[in-house]
């Protein structure tokens, strides 16, 4: 059996028309990596189309050709036609076809090649080859590991550089999340690639609207619950406040964070409101997990400080269920506060 890497040189070695897949409300690390892999694609005399089920957030569109991505929400026949005229397929940074909804009817007893590269837990056997590394900090850490094991590194210009630093700098959470020695090792070399690490860490940091900064004052001032005794917080939104503050896509990402900014506080909880489904984003310090929380009792999963869920039961009753479960993972959270703090 081939090593996987050798699986996508023989199916890379030929010209392939190949749809890029990623996964609904892409985030840095979705749209990134997808560019970056699309750039390198294309040098290499390769058709490419990335092909989102939803939009991405607007402090992503400096990128570059992030124009050309095609939104299955918007165009659902064109981009049924590309994914027709496929004859290769990625999939990046999701590792089961429920992450791409509709995307993945037209994929059913479909045997043309399909290549993963994914960095969450437990991926389904959706694609092969597969490179799966829950231990990297990105997808768009393993996208530079993938160009640079088919000995290509070279071809990395500013171009790819700026898009994989993009998804690093966002899943890391500005290098707070998931690091190591390796991936210091990679961001150096794509510095060196021509990255300008300063502008994009700009466009990703200080992109707020007015919009965004007043809400981000209510979620603060008004919606933010916390509870002490299990180093914990919590940010709620209902369908109240979207409508109030015409909440789009990419207006509340990392409101959360800032529960984490108080020192004494382990377990940060964003839960809001939409037409018919509550979501919950859990982010966490040390070496609290917060993955376990979210697949036990939401229905989702993701990596240990960072995971996500959902849940077809009220805003409160998806609140109080959060809450009544905090006590279960009360003496996990509070050895991890005093791990954290070498206490």
């Amino acid at each position: 059996m081939l090593q996987p890497i050798e699986a996508a040189r023989r199916l890379l070695a030929t010209r392939q028309d190949i749809v890029i897949f990623s996964h609904r409300n892409p985030d840095g690390d979705a749209v990134g990596s997808s560019l970056g892999l699309l750039h390198y694609l294309r040098g290499r005399g390769h058709g490419v189309t990335i092909l989102l089920p939803s939009g991405y957030p607007e402090f992503l569109s400096f990128l570059p050709d992030v124009q050309q991505i095609l939104i299955y929400d918007d165009q659902p026949e064109l981009a049924e036609r590309c994914i027709d005229a496929a004859t290769l397929f990625f999939l990046l940074d999701f590792n089961s076809f429920d992450r791409v909804d509709k995307m993945a009817e037209r994929m059913s007893g479909d045997d043309r090649p399909r290549i993963m590269i994914d960095h969450h837990l437990h991926p389904e056997p959706i694609a092969d080859p597969v490179f799966s590394r829950p231990e990297r900090s990105s997808t768009c850490e393993m996208v530079y590991e993938f160009i640079d094991e088919l000995g290509d590194a070279a071809r990395v210009d500013s171009t790819i550089s700026d898009c994989l630093y993009t998804g690093i700098l966002t899943d890391t959470g500005g290098f707070k999340y998931s690091t190591s020695p390796l991936l210091f090792r990679t961001v150096a070399r794509l510095l060196e690639a021509g990255t300008d690490a300063y502008k994009v860490a700009d466009h990703v940091w200080n992109n707020m609207s007015e919009k965004q900064l007043r809400l981000l004052g209510h979620c603060l001032a008004n919606r933010m619950e916390l509870l002490p005794e299990f180093r914990t917080g919590l940010i709620y939104l209902t369908k109240e406040d979207y409508e109030h503050f015409d909440i789009q896509r990419g207006d509340t990402e990392g409101v959360v964070n800032y529960i984490l900014r108080m020192p004494e506080l382990m377990v940060g909880a964003f839960i809001h409101e939409q037409p018919t489904i509550v979501k919950l984003s859990l982010r966490s310090k040390g070496s609290m997990d917060v993955q376990q929380i979210c697949k036990a009792l939401f229905r989702g999963g993701g990596h240990r400080n960072a995971a996500g869920g959902a849940s077809f039961a009220p805003l409160g009753s998806t609140i109080n269920r959060f809450k009544k479960a905090l006590p279960r993972y009360a003496a996990e959270i509070e050895a991890s506060y005093h791990e954290f703090n070498n206490q």
